[in-house]
């Protein structure tokens, strides 16, 4: 059994869960289905991630979380077994209920299509494509033999001193390239922090709600998530001082809030700052998506005001460019850089350094800059056609957030208790809506559903795609 379920193993770089947790479901899907019985033994870390072409850290998650919740247990050096104690539990009834949350399941369609509202997907038919083509295939023509040899593990320098100009002119933040680190993604990029500044048992604030995929990887690396309330100010940082004041990180979103569009206002700016400086504590800023913004400049980021050095900066290309580059940065303070370097020589980078050069010429060459101008406009007309769409034809169940940019649009109902089951019935029809109840960690932030905008090319596609919602809504009164 164990051999028919490890040839059935197979991850998918394209699906919205990240890897650890597609390894997750599919343990956890085969104990419920029979394919992984109690007792079993399972494949070492260093096997696994060896068998998947995943570094090791991703097989530790996903096997930490099972284990947490109890479906897998370690026994030191003998290795790691499917519990004994689940060998007289109804096991399949108990967990097929829970493979594919709304959040977790496949953002495409069998064909490849994207689906209507998904979530954290830019405008691909804006980017531009032709253009990426030449600079890629110039990269392949012109590179150097040593360009085949290993790569550096931090990144390679032109992409990291691009970034560098970049975030000088664009977001105000002065560094060095030796302070940037490339990273395969955001969840590598939580990896790589976590494994650098934090030891188990660590508190650290998330926000509430937030990111889904950032409270698992912090449960599964063994730290201890305290969920931080958000309210129009941005997360609350007296709450996360009384609960917590001595957690070591604060991860959050302050210019953009994810999913509430509210911005952290300068006040709580200056006293998450005085906190972190205090306690020695560290603050991950994920500016995920500040360059879209429909009105003015971006925002300052919080690591702009930052003269401490407690501020690590986390900038993604997946919004900007697209999501398949799996590529991010983060900037570290200055005193961090040698136990971050130390670090990434032990995980390596894990971006193809074809695309990092390409996207290093793509932002030399002032490409990225049009692009960015190109965008802004294009997302504002998009985001009204969705908005128009649902006050003409919801008006009576739901209220459109107002909002600054973003490629997201939240939605809140009139009703409660509904956000979740509309969701789920909509994926199941096609429609890749989210709940906000789902990036709830303790506190309610009320109902409400998230939908993505940036698709949609022409003002009937959003209505048609608002049509197929409303059949939800008027089937459940």
């Amino acid at each position: 059994m164990m051999r028919q379920f490890l040839s059935s193993l197979r991850l998918d770089a394209q699906l919205a869960d990240p890897l650890y947790r597609q390894i997750y479901l599919r343990i956890k899907d085969a104990i419920a289905q029979g394919s992984l019985l109690a007792g079993s033994r399972l494949p070492s870390v260093r096997g696994l991630a060896s068998d998947l072409g995943v570094a090791r850290a991703t097989v530790e998650s996903a096997y930490g979380q099972l284990i947490a919740e109890g479906f897998l247990q370690s026994r030191g050096q003998a290795g790691t077994y499917v519990s004994p104690q689940l060998q007289n539990l109804p096991v399949r009834a108990a967990l097929t209920t829970e493979v594919l949350p709304a959040v977790a399941a496949n953002p495409l369609h069998p064909s490849g299509a994207t689906q209507p509202f998904q979530l954290g997907l830019p405008a691909l038919d804006a980017f531009p494509r032709a253009l990426w083509q030449r600079i890629v295939g110039r990269q392949l023509r012109t590179a150097p033999l040593a360009a085949m040899a290993h790569p550096s593990t931090q990144g390679l320098p032109e992409l990291r001193a691009a970034i560098v100009n970049y975030l000088q002119l664009s977001r105000g933040i002065n560094c060095r390239p030796e302070q940037v680190f490339i990273c395969a993604g955001y969840q590598a990029l939580l990896d790589f922090v976590i494994g650098t500044l934090l030891k188990t048992g660590d508190e650290v604030w998330l926000e509430d709600p937030g990111y889904p995929v950032t409270l698992p990887l912090f449960r599964a690396a063994g730290m201890q998530p305290v969920a931080v309330p958000v309210d129009e100010q941005g997360m609350n940082i007296a709450v996360g001082v009384a609960a917590a004041r001595r957690a070591r990180m604060a991860v959050l979103t302050p210019t953009h809030q994810s999913p509430l569009g509210v911005s952290l206002s300068l006040a709580r700016r200056m006293a998450l700052l005085e906190w972190a400086q205090q306690q020695g504590a560290w603050i991950l800023e994920d500016d995920y998506d500040s360059e879209v913004r429909y009105h003015g400049r971006p925002l300052p980021p919080l690591k702009s005001l930052d003269r401490q050095g407690r501020v690590l900066y986390a900038g993604t290309f997946s919004k900007t460019l697209f999501p398949a580059l799996r590529m991010a940065y983060l900037v570290v303070p200055l005193e961090q850089v040698d136990a971050f370097g130390r670090s990434s020589r032990l995980r390596g980078c894990g971006c193809p350094p074809l695309m990092q050069a390409s996207v290093a010429d793509f932002i030399h060459q002032g490409h990225f800059y049009r692009h960015l101008k190109r965008m802004r406009p294009l997302y504002r007309q998009r985001r009204e056609w969705l908005a128009q769409a649902l006050a003409r034809q919801l008006g009576e169940y739901l209220t459109v957030s107002s909002q600054a940019g973003g490629i997201q649009l939240l939605a809140r109902l009139t009703a409660k208790g509904l956000d979740r089951r509309i969701a789920q019935e909509a994926w199941q029809r096609g429609l890749s809506i989210q709940a906000l109840s789902d990036w709830h960690i303790a506190s309610a932030a009320g109902d409400g559903l998230l939908m993505g905008f940036a698709n949609f090319t022409q003002q009937s596609e959003a209505e048609r795609a608002v049509a197929r919602l409303a059949e939800l809504f008027d089937a459940t009164n």
